[in-house]
């Protein structure tokens, strides 16, 4: 009897312990990058991850919309041989023009949507000036570039807002990404964004499925900020 007992709580504890595990593997939302061979990363900024994916000697292609940050970018970008930069507003449609808010932190938070209760987070970001851009959908990018989706079998997304417009105009190249990035939040933080559920959603219904969701800032009455991983089935 005591016996059964003992094996009965190590099942038991063992089965803890896997779980324990299985949250801290899945609650780091750049696991995936050691199970690829490289990222397209539209929403580049100054491209902040490159030393990230340098380590670990991907193939990357960043895409910035904003002509000076990306002249910054791809000077930043010469050490890494690897790692190549392209100036495109990425949505879900080719030869669109928008408008295109530019913020006051160095271009991180800017989007073609107006601020909502993104203001009631970060208060001192603010937009400066707003130019016009014509837009390429991803899978017309890929297509003009004849970009090798086997190199490069993730997406990441950082777009402030717009994420489900890039993820529209590229249903027919999704499958071939192992694993999808993105940062999201859980309330309207600009006029008109895509929201967490809204992503679930989508990516679920085109054969991925949530793995890792990361908070990165939150603010009680308003909602939280996270990085999101979605593996394909």
């Amino acid at each position: 009897m005591l016996e059964h007992s003992t094996s009965r709580s190590d099942r038991s504890l063992k089965s803890k312990l896997r779980h324990v595990l299985a949250r801290i593997r899945w609650g780091n939302p750049d696991f995936f990058l050691d199970r690829i061979s490289g990222v397209i990363h539209v929403g580049a900024n100054l491209g902040q991850e490159k030393d990230i994916y340098a380590t670990r000697r991907l193939n990357v292609i960043w895409l910035e919309p904003i002509p000076e940050v990306f002249g910054r970018l791809a000077n930043s970008l010469k050490p890494y041989p690897q790692q190549k930069a392209f100036c495109h507003l990425i949505t879900d449609v080719d030869n669109e023009q928008y408008t295109f808010h530019i913020s006051s932190n160095e271009g991180a938070s800017s989007s073609i949507f107006d601020l909502a209760k993104h203001k009631e987070i970060w208060p001192d970001v603010t937009f400066t000036k707003s130019i016009r851009l014509s837009s390429i959908s991803l899978s017309t990018f890929v297509r003009q570039k004849q970009v090798n989706l086997a190199k490069y079998d993730s997406l990441v997304l950082d777009t402030q807002g717009s994420e489900l417009l890039v993820l529209r105009g590229a249903v027919d190249i999704l499958p071939a990404f192992k694993f999808i990035k993105t940062e999201v939040a859980d309330f309207e933080s600009y006029s008109g964004c895509c929201q967490l559920s809204e992503m679930d959603s989508f990516l679920c219904a085109q054969g991925f499925r949530r793995v890792a969701k990361a908070r990165f800032t939150q603010k009680r009455g308003v909602g939280s900020y996270y990085d999101v991983v979605y593996a394909a089935h």
